[in-house]
């Protein structure tokens, strides 16, 4: 099952970078995560503690910013890391002031979660 997981992804990959030759959100999408790597770890503060609060889009980001900004208030010694899948939550929400960090979610692969993890390095993750 993860053998055509892998390959799903990596076709989804393909179709995304031939959309965006067409597409503007596709664009977007890729253009975002473009040297994410080095991109993310440039705004990680070394020996912080990180919560890092997921949503897919735009959507799932307006339902979950009552606990964002109650994480905020109620824990002021951390700092959070916000992600998102779709450029429709990135583009509107990337200076969000009640978080210290906005950034894309790299696709699916396994090095891309081991790296994220690795530079993140989060306390506590929370997906909307």
């Amino acid at each position: 099952m993860k053998f055509f997981y892998s390959i799903a992804i990596r076709l989804y990959l393909i179709a995304i970078h031939v959309a965006a030759f067409f597409n503007t959100k596709a664009k977007l999408w890729m253009v975002g995560r473009q040297d994410w790597r080095n991109i993310l770890a440039s705004k990680i503060v070394p020996n912080q503690k990180y919560i890092w609060i997921h949503c897919a889009s735009l959507g799932e980001f307006e339902q979950g910013r009552p606990l964002i900004e109650a994480i905020r208030l109620n824990y002021p010694n951390f700092k959070i890391l916000l992600t998102f899948f779709s450029p429709s939550g990135y583009e509107i929400r990337k200076n969000y002031a009640s978080v210290d960090i906005v950034s894309y979610l790299p696709i699916d692969l396994a090095s891309n979660a081991k790296d994220f993890i690795k530079i993140a390095n989060p306390s506590i993750a929370i997906f909307i």
